[in-house]
C-alpha cells in the first residue's frame, strides 16, 4: 500500500508557484515578529518543512489564478508547534496579501480555552510589532482582532454551533478535531466557507481515538487522498502518523513522526522519559503513541491491561481444589445485542480465579458471528457459550447455571446489577439464594477495577485461558475520572465487555467477602463497601 507520509516537504522537488503567491505568502511571514523567536529583530521562526507547505498551500494556481488547494489535512503531534504556524496563516488572511476586503479569518477548536490559544498567537505576533498594531483594533474580551481600513477581521470561536450560524469565512483553522465532542461547529464552518470564492480550510490535528467521530473520518479521507485513492487536487494531506504496528520505543519513528525534532521540538530528553515511564503503564504507552507518534487508536478510551500479562492466568483451574474454597459469584445479563455472564470467583492467595459462563440467542448467531467479527458458532461447538432458543437470552437458563454453581461450589453472594435483574434477583432470593444488588457505577466498581488490575498485573488472575473471557478483556477500554477511579467502557459498538464486567462484580463481592442478605432485607452496609 502507497505510504501516506509526506515525502515532498523534505525531497526539494519543485513547487509550481506560476503567479508567485507561494513566495508572497513566504515574504510576508519572514516579515512577522514573533514574542518569543529568537532570530535577530525577533523574526517569526519559518522552518524549512513549514516553508516549504506554505508554498504547496499557495503556490499551485488555475491558469485564471484560482488557488488550487482549498482544503489542508495536518495530522502533526503535539509540540509540533502548530499554534504558531496556524497564527501566521491567519493573520495572511487578515492583514497579509490574501486578505479580502471584510473578509473574516477563524481560529475555531473545541472549547474557548483552546480557541483563546490561538487568537492570543495571533495577537501577541501583531503586537510585537508597532507597525501592524497601530493599524488593528484587538477586541480581547471578543476574542477579535480587526482591521478597520480593510474591514477583515480575525476571531476565536468554540464549539457552541447556534451562534455561529451564518458565519461566512475565508479562511478557518481547525484546531485539534479529534477532540471535538459533536460536528455541529465543523458543518457550520465547512458550509459557511463554500459561500465565497477562494476560501480555505486548515484543519491541523493530533491523532484522535476511536472511529465514531468527524475527525477520524476526515483524516481517513485525507489518507485515500495521499494515497491516490482518491482523486482531489483541492485536498491537500499533510500526514505525520506512525503505522500501528510500529515499534513506538524507535526513536528514528519519532523523528519520522515530529518534523520539527530535529530542530530542538519537542524535547527529545522529554520523549525519552515518557517512553520510559510508559514501558510498563498500557495507559501511558497509549497516551505517547497517540500524542507523539501520531498513531490513531482503534479505542475512545485508554486500554485496561496488556494482553500479554493477562495471558500469564491462562493455566487450567484445578475445580476440585477450588471446591473446597468461598465462591461469589458475578452475573453480568444482556441487551439484545450483548452477551450474558456468569462468573464464578474464587479468592487464591492475593488475586483471584475466575470461571466464565457465557449465553447468547441462538436464533442469531451467524448474524452475530458476522456483525461483531468473532467465532460464535465455533464457540458454540466447543462449548465455550450457551446458545438458548430464541432470539434473546432465556434468563431462566441463567438462573439454572447459577443454582447448578451454588450446589456445586460453597457460594457466599451473588451480584447482579438490577437494571435487567430484578425478577432474577427475586427469584434468587425466594430460593434462599445469597442474592444482593451491586450496580454499575463508580462508586460500587472503581475499587474492583482497581484490585482486580492489581491482581492481573501481579500474575495473579487465574482464567483458564477461556477465549470468549480473554476477548471481552481485550475490548475494555478505561474510563478515568478526576479523582482517578477507572470504570469499564469499550470502544466500538460491536465490541463486547461483558465477561470482564461479570468479573469485576464477582471481584467486588470477592475483595470485601459479601454475600448474605439481600439490600432488599436489610440497610446495613460492610464496613468498605457501599451498594449504590
Amino acid at each position: 500500500m502507497k505510504s501516506t507520509y509526506p515525502d515532498w516537504l523534505f525531497d526539494g522537488s519543485a513547487i509550481d508557484d506560476p503567479f508567485g503567491y507561494g513566495q508572497r505568502a513566504v515574504d510576508f511571514l519572514r516579515v512577522l515578529r514573533h514574542p518569543k523567536s529568537t532570530l535577530p529583530k525577533r523574526a517569526f521562526q519559518l522552518y524549512n518543512f513549514q516553508e516549504r507547505l506554505v508554498r504547496r498551500i499557495y503556490g499551485p494556481r488555475h491558469p485564471d489564478g484560482r488557488r488550487i488547494v482549498r482544503n489542508v489535512v495536518m495530522l502533526l503531534p503535539r509540540g509540533g508547534r502548530k499554534t504558531s504556524l496556524g497564527a501566521g496563516l491567519g493573520l495572511l488572511h487578515t492583514i497579509g496579501p490574501e486578505r479580502v476586503p471584510g473578509g473574516l479569518a477563524l481560529f475555531a477548536a473545541s472549547d474557548r480555552e483552546q480557541a483563546r490559544i490561538g487568537f492570543e498567537e495571533a495577537s501577541g505576533i501583531c503586537r510585537e510589532d508597532g507597525r501592524i498594531a497601530n493599524k488593528l483594533r484587538f477586541i480581547d474580551y471578543r476574542h477579535r482582532i480587526e482591521h478597520p481600513k480593510s474591514g477583515a477581521s480575525l476571531r476565536a470561536i468554540s464549539c457552541d454551533a447556534a451562534r455561529q450560524h451564518g458565519t461566512t469565512p475565508t479562511f478557518a483553522l481547525v484546531d485539534e478535531l479529534h477532540a471535538w465532542p459533536k460536528r455541529d461547529l465543523w458543518d457550520v464552518i465547512r458550509t459557511g466557507l463554500t459561500k465565497v470564492p477562494g476560501s480555505l480550510c486548515v484543519v491541523i490535528t493530533t491523532a484522535g481515538r476511536g472511529q465514531q467521530n468527524v475527525a477520524h473520518d476526515l483524516i481517513d479521507y485525507a489518507r485515500r487522498v495521499a494515497r491516490g485513492d482518491i482523486d482531489d487536487p483541492g485536498t491537500l494531506p499533510v500526514l505525520f502518523e506512525t503505522a500501528a504496528d510500529a515499534d513506538w520505543r524507535d526513536e528514528a519513528l519519532w523523528y519520522r513522526a515530529n518534523p520539527g525534532l530535529v530542530h530542538g521540538f519537542p524535547d527529545i530528553e522529554g520523549l525519552r522519559q515518557l517512553a520510559r515511564e510508559a514501558e510498563n503503564r498500557p495507559a501511558d504507552r497509549e497516551a505517547f503513541r497517540q500524542l507523539h507518534l501520531n498513531v490513531w487508536l482503534d479505542h475512545s478510551t485508554d486500554p485496561f491491561v496488556e494482553m500479554g500479562v493477562y495471558d500469564q492466568g491462562a493455566e487450567p483451574l484445578d475445580l476440585d481444589e477450588l471446591e473446597r474454597e468461598p465462591c461469589w459469584l458475578g452475573v453480568d445479563l444482556s441487551s439484545n445485542s450483548d452477551l450474558t455472564v456468569v462468573v464464578a470467583c474464587w479468592r487464591v492467595g492475593d488475586g483471584y480465579a475466575v470461571l466464565p459462563h457465557f449465553f447468547c440467542p441462538k436464533d442469531n448467531l451467524r448474524l452475530r458471528q458476522d456483525r461483531d467479527g468473532v467465532p460464535y458458532v465455533r464457540w458454540a461447538e466447543e462449548g465455550l457459550i450457551e446458545p438458548t432458543p430464541g432470539n434473546v437470552v432465556d434468563f431462566r437458563a441463567v438462573e439454572d447455571c447459577i443454582r447448578d454453581l451454588y450446589d456445586k461450589f460453597d457460594v457466599q453472594g451473588i451480584g447482579l446489577d438490577p437494571h435487567l435483574a430484578r425478577n432474577t434477583i427475586n427469584n434468587l432470593m425466594e430460593d434462599g439464594l445469597p442474592a444482593v444488588e451491586v450496580r454499575q457505577g463508580w462508586v460500587t466498581m472503581a475499587p474492583a477495577i482497581k484490585d482486580l488490575e492489581r491482581a492481573i498485573i501481579g500474575r495473579q488472575f487465574q482464567h483458564g485461558g477461556h477465549p470468549v473471557l480473554r476477548w471481552c478483556f481485550d475490548n475494555i477500554q478505561v474510563e478515568t475520572d478526576r479523582a482517578g477511579n477507572r470504570l469499564f467502557s469499550k470502544g466500538k459498538a460491536r465490541e463486547r465487555i461483558d465477561g470482564a464486567a461479570a468479573c469485576a462484580t464477582a471481584v467486588a463481592l470477592a475483595m470485601h467477602g459479601e454475600g448474605g442478605p439481600s439490600v432488599y432485607e436489610t440497610d446495613e452496609r460492610p464496613d468498605g463497601f457501599l451498594f449504590i
